[in-house]
């Protein structure tokens, strides 16, 4: 709100912004997929329900106007029972509010007197929709002396602004979330057995979570078992877990509406091979060195570029790459090796909002940001490479928050050293 006052005073009229809440959707014959809310919408209101409008109009003698479905008795029969129009004012801090389905009245009425409206396009056809109305009713009252809508812009920018920098109370949530999924990973790696499928391990995980109070995953569990590892976004979890595999967990719990995100590599028979072991020394070296560096005022890519050094170095001892670490990088000879990016901001979403680049340059780390660590090796099993390292893949990933003098690894008592991971399989 105080960044749109802002705007206000900048652009010399009021301004308002329209945020509309998800839907649901069916997914076969009766059934709905499982709602969640946009994360930005709730972030704005606390708000769960679907079919929900959220106008913000700072300044304004009712700056917070929802329109929400009306309490409805018979349907709370069937689903529970709905905040309804009084609960959106006396639970949610609403200034008023208005049944949903009065948004065709009610939204132009809302947006009258405004210079600037903030809405994303394409988020939602009918209030776009309302919105144009309302823009092109506003020339006539322009005309005769009004107000007219002069701007339509997204509130994207102002959004993420606020969401990139977590508050003491986000930070405490994301822990909880982190927590749950260390306990989760733990329980999954001490359940571990050669002759297990990757979905019992997934089962495991995910049943841990609920226990801890998690309500769902942040997104889909990664359990990848053998050259699996190697496929970055895996998820179907149906193999079976052989004697020498390695298993690659991608995983993180949820606790409200924030998502944990670590990746840990563990042997399944308790012991690394030796060519498992030498992979995975690289891999966690890389990530150490890539995380030391993190602090207000460094580049975002800088915590990548460090990362890519090491994994190049650790490439040419492994015989996988020949020349200097310099020109290879400088050619990406390592990208069939590690493709992906080092770090992602983490937060509601699990690639959450936040600019990578300001100003044309890689944006500088500030106190209250949070993002992963999460260098990795990726040998296919068809890679011309040396026999012994085919199939190996290896992530370790970590959750970073920046700290006023340096950085705070906020998953660091989800062990990522090797002897501890064999001592916790085999124990």
């Amino acid at each position: 709100m105080r960044l749109l006052m802002r705007d206000a005073a900048a652009s010399g009229g009021p301004v308002a912004a329209v945020f509309a809440s998800g839907h649901e959707a069916n997914r076969n014959g009766d059934v709905d997929y499982e709602f969640r809310q946009p994360s930005t919408f709730y972030y704005l209101t606390g708000f769960e329900e679907p079919e929900a409008v959220a106008v913000l109009r700072p300044g304004h003698k009712e700056p917070f106007v929802l329109l929400v479905r009306p309490h409805d008795p018979q349907m709370a029969i069937w689903v529970g029972t709905r905040a309804g129009i009084e609960g959106a004012v006396q639970r949610y801090g609403a200034s008023a509010s208005h049944a949903i389905d009065e948004l065709d009245e009610q939204l132009p009425k809302l947006l009258a007197g405004m210079r600037t409206v903030y809405f994303s396009l394409g988020a939602d056809e009918r209030i776009e929709k309302l919105v144009s109305r309302s823009v092109a009713q506003s020339r006539g009252a322009g005309q005769r002396g009004g107000v007219a809508i002069e701007r339509v812009a997204d509130p994207f920018p102002f959004v993420s602004q606020l969401r990139v920098i977590k508050t003491a109370e986000e930070i405490a949530t994301l822990q909880s979330a982190i927590d749950i999924t260390g306990a989760g990973i733990e329980a999954t790696m001490r359940a571990t057995k050669p002759g297990m499928h990757e979905y019992e391990l997934q089962a495991i995980l995910e049943a841990e979570y609920r226990r801890l109070g998690s309500p769902r995953n942040g997104f889909p569990s990664i359990v990848a078992t053998g050259a699996n590892a190697c496929t970055l976004h895996y998820t179907s979890n149906r193999a079976r877990v052989e004697h020498n595999d390695l298993v690659l967990l991608d995983t993180g719990a949820e606790v409200d509406y924030y998502g944990a995100d670590v990746s840990r590599t563990y042997p399944a028979s308790g012991r690394f091979t030796p060519e498992q072991r030498a992979v995975y020394d690289v891999v966690h070296e890389a990530q150490r060195q890539a995380m030391a560096i993190i602090a207000p005022g460094v580049r975002f890519i800088e915590v990548h570029d460090r990362a890519v050094k090491v994994l190049v170095d650790g490439l040419r001892h492994l015989g996988v790459l020949d020349g200097r670490t310099a020109k290879l990088t400088k050619d990406g000879a390592y990208r069939p090796y590690y493709m992906h990016a080092t770090s992602h901001w983490l937060g509601m979403d699990v690639h959450d909002v936040g600019a990578y680049r300001e100003g044309g340059a890689s944006v500088a780390l500030r106190p209250g940001m949070v993002l992963t660590v999460e260098p990795g090796l990726y040998i296919a099993p068809d890679s011309d490479t040396p026999r012994a390292l085919r199939g190996i893949g290896v992530r370790i990933e970590d959750d970073v928050l920046v700290t006023r003098d340096g950085h705070r690894n906020l998953s660091v008592g989800i062990t990522s050293d090797a002897d501890e991971l064999e001592a916790i399989v085999r124990g």
